[in-house]
């Protein structure tokens, strides 16, 4: 597969020549009518219920799951499965695009208009609200960082509270945006490599991260996994007995510090596509396939959570929980009607690709 993608950036043709791989033994109706939206929706609320203890007093231990294992938390689980799902619907981008320009279009309307929007609000609406010193931001300093997908910052917002900083979960924004990149960049090396290269580099991103902790490279190799659960999806089985395994050897190496990461990402993502893929439930199947809230609840908690806390500093951290999923679901939806959705239908193949999958890849 990529040295298909490799033949398609090489010679810049206007459509990809595809091989078509084995049959898939999950069918082609099972993938389409998959569950990617729940996950994602859950992905984002497991992050707000990470979020809300710590948010509160700075206190990571009360943490759910990190009470149980001792080493990632809910929030880290979240953002990994973000990863491995977008690894995944990426590569499925990148194949389904006719060109790098449309690749690349496709990427920036998904990926900019919410988060600038999102950005925007933090900076100019709650920023001088929570303490935060406007006049001392300059435009070349909002504009670069919202060419560079960083998260809002803003001196004297939220003093004295833990993590004073208008929008902390934004910071996985940019690395999703740079795997983006490094996908249309794997086109260029596969006539050399071939897609046998990929799980080395995968696993040795993942290596090096259990050694070297480094955000870039552990979220690469997470990403990185996603897509080669769609690279190699025509030989990939999803049942019962061998999701049953890889539960119990995910939960065993969720102790160990050093293997946790790898552990979910290999066999976390196969639990999480056999999910997809094999539980079969229209109701979960229509979660975000016309509304997709995921991407704005995972952009508004962080700030939700953090002028509920600076409104109330002794609310109870379930209240926080319960208060933020309602709120920063409001503000998704209208994220969704008023902001994403509008900027998608701009995009290159919109009616040519309908709606294959419930994420708007």
């Amino acid at each position: 597969m990529l040295l298909q993608w490799g033949t398609w950036l090489n010679t810049n043709v206007k459509r990809a020549t595809i091989i078509a791989p084995m049959r898939d033994p999950a069918t082609e109706t099972n993938r389409r009518s998959n569950n990617f939206g729940a996950l994602r929706l859950l992905f984002a609320v497991l992050v707000i219920l990470s979020h809300s203890p710590e948010l509160v007093d700075g206190n990571r231990s009360r943490e759910i799951l990190t009470r149980i294992f001792g080493t990632l938390s809910f929030g880290e689980v979240g953002v990994d499965g973000f990863f491995l799902i977008s690894g995944y619907l990426i590569a499925k981008s990148f194949q389904d695009s006719r060109s790098a320009k449309e690749y690349v279009i496709k990427r920036v309307l998904r990926i900019y208009p919410g988060y600038v929007v999102a950005y925007l609000l933090c900076i100019f609406a709650l920023g001088p609200f929570v303490g935060g010193q406007i006049t001392e931001l300059s435009g070349v300093q909002v504009l670069k960082e919202i060419v560079t997908l960083h998260d809002p910052s803003m001196p004297g917002v939220f003093a004295g509270t833990p993590y004073p900083v208008l929008d902390g979960s934004m910071w996985t924004i940019a690395y999703e945006f740079r795997c983006y990149l490094l996908v249309l960049g794997a086109g260029l090396v596969a006539p050399l490599a071939g897609r046998q290269v990929l799980p080395l580099l995968a696993m040795a991103a993942l290596t090096v991260s259990a050694i070297h902790p480094n955000p870039s490279i552990r979220l690469a190799g997470i990403f990185a996994c996603g897509a080669l659960y769609y690279l190699y999806r025509d030989c990939i089985w999803y049942n019962w007995s061998i999701s049953l395994m890889a539960a119990v050897g995910l939960i065993t190496l969720m102790f160990s510090a050093r293997l946790a990461e790898a552990a979910l990402a290999a066999l976390g993502g196969y639990l999480l596509f056999w999910f997809a893929f094999n539980v079969n439930s229209p109701t979960l199947a229509k979660i975000g396939r016309t509304t997709d809230l995921s991407y704005g609840v995972y952009l508004y908690a962080w700030p939700v959570q953090k002028l509920l806390i600076w409104c109330n500093p002794n609310i109870s951290p379930w209240l926080v929980f319960f208060g933020t999923t309602a709120i920063a679901g409001l503000l998704a939806l209208g994220s969704w009607h008023l902001v994403e959705k509008p900027f998608l239908r701009l995009k290159p193949g919109t009616v040519r690709d309908k709606v294959d999958v419930p994420i708007r890849v």
